[in-house]
């Protein structure tokens, strides 16, 4: 996979790509990257047939002041100077990182964008469609869904915001439209259609995207994407190009889940999601035939996770979840979000068919970033040479320790030494397993290792595949990498 230098903000994995690939053949994907603004423009939900709009302009004039452009820079650390100019006029240096869009949401001047739009940055600036400018600072991140939210400092006055619309209302063939920053311009428009629904791009635990056809280029990322009444539906973050150009394939991040997340980070300053315990898979045909159902809805439970909430309701491997909190639930995508927007501590129902009998139970969810807090606090004594990594410590296969676990001489990868109980991978790994590649790559070393799972962990990857060796059978395990 190439990758064009201050282009790409998202890298995604081999198998995410492939999956892309067959998502849209017959195109040949040669980059997968990260952008700054989606367009399209959305009719309404009536079923009477319409043409096409005569035109934007008053939608879009009234909607512009509450989009803004951001750029960002980093402080290098290091301080300019001419010949001429005294010590105190010497300025610290700014190194320019990267451009992007967002819009407002409120009078005082709260902004949504992207995180990858201001990531790493330590200078926010927010440039408004008549041209003043503002600093801001950060509210509060979310990295799985990739949504930030940003304060602008000391405004002059009441801004022009927009208001959130309801993205479970749009429809494939909606007219939307996009105002953004491509290639740093600013005030750019563009329309289209949205063209697909719960777009799964396996980009992260969230995916849920609406994918238009609306022209995406480098900039738009963090802008809003439109309804035909001005609501905000989406926000736009990603396209599929060959070139690094809009090829009218873009996805937005749908404003029912973009809300919520912005909810929860202006009142906690974080995310406060919920969490059941259990690792999911898809209910495929073989296996609904295996456990006698008549359709594949639903979401199948793999692995119930020791001391979670799933285990004390008593749910079990191969439960297959159909109600959750009287929402339907269809696939894992559906049990996943459902679970995540649950209030941390409600107690709810849920329904399950075990056995071919439907069975309720009782669950209360518990919060997901505490299970991840006490995942990283995970910090033991390392041996010399060792690496810790998403909860496995991991060692060079010398002499003591093929010994210890019994590996042959030739062995080669990284054995695992010690796995935290509270690691996703202590499911599926075990001490005295030998990892030989993790995300269809070779593995030699820890630090190889270690330095995969900080890759992917940084870039909220979806599950990895590790390649183990275990005794004299070689495993495919799926794991999360988390720290």
């Amino acid at each position: 996979m190439t990758m064009e230098k201050n282009t790409v903000l998202f890298v995604f994995n081999d198998r995410i790509l492939h999956s892309l690939r067959n998502l849209l053949r017959p195109l040949t994907i040669v980059a997968l990257i990260s952008i700054y603004s989606l367009s399209s423009l959305g009719t309404s939900a009536s079923a009477a047939i319409r043409g096409t709009p005569d035109g934007f302009a008053d939608l879009v004039e009234e909607l512009s002041p509450a989009v803004v452009y951001i750029s960002t820079s980093k402080n290098t650390g290091q301080f300019t100077s001419g010949e001429k100019m005294e010590p105190y006029q010497r300025k610290l240096g700014k190194q320019s990182l990267s451009m992007g869009a967002g819009f407002i949401i409120s009078a005082d001047g709260v902004v949504v964008t992207n995180n990858h739009v201001i990531d790493k940055a330590d200078n926010i600036l927010v440039t408004m469609i008549d041209g003043h400018e503002y600093e801001a600072k950060v509210m509060g991140i979310d990295r799985e869904t990739d949504i930030a939210v940003l304060k602008i400092k000391n405004p002059k006055g009441k801004l022009a915001f927009v208001s959130w619309g309801d993205s479970d209302k749009a429809r494939v063939g909606d007219w939307v439209v996009a105002i953004g920053n491509p290639f740093g311009l600013g005030g750019s428009v563009s329309a289209g259609i949205i063209s697909a629904r719960n777009r799964d791009i396996e980009s992260g635990t969230y995916d849920d995207y609406i994918q238009t056809d609306a022209a995406i280029n480098k900039g738009n990322s963090g802008g809003p994407l439109f309804d035909m009444d001005g609501q905000v539906i989406g926000v736009n973050t990603a396209i599929f190009s060959q070139t690094g150009g809009s090829v009218g394939v873009g996805f937005a991040i749908p404003a029912d889940l973009a809300e919520q997340v912005v909810k929860q980070l202006l009142e906690f300053g974080e995310t406060r999601r919920g969490w059941l315990g259990v690792t999911l898979q898809e209910l495929d045909r073989e296996k609904a035939m295996q456990l006698g159902l008549h359709d594949q809805k639903g979401a199948l439970v793999e692995i119930v996770r020791a001391s979670s909430p799933a285990s004390a309701a008593g749910f079990k491997a191969d439960d297959v979840v159909i109600l959750f909190d009287n929402k339907r639930i269809t696939s894992t995508r559906d049990l996943t979000r459902a679970v995540a927007d649950t209030p941390v501590g409600k107690t709810v129902k849920a329904r399950v068919i075990r056995n071919g009998k439907k069975i309720d139970l009782t669950v209360t969810v518990t919060r997901r970033e505490d299970v991840r807090r006490v995942l990283s606090s995970f910090q033991p004594d390392l041996p010399e040479g060792a690496v810790l990594a998403a909860g496995l410590i991991l060692q060079d296969p010398t002499e003591e320790i093929r010994l210890l676990y019994g590996l042959s001489p030739n062995v080669s990868g990284v054995v695992v030494t010690a796995v935290d109980s509270q690691s996703p991978a202590a499911n599926f790994i075990r001490p005295g397993d030998v990892i030989l590649e993790i995300g269809w790559e070779k593995i030699e070393n820890p630090f190889d290792a270690a330095e995969k799972f900080d890759l992917y962990q940084k870039l909220n990857s979806s599950p990895i595949q590790v390649y183990i060796q275990r005794g004299d059978s070689l495993l495919y395990e799926t794991i999360q990498p988390w720290e």
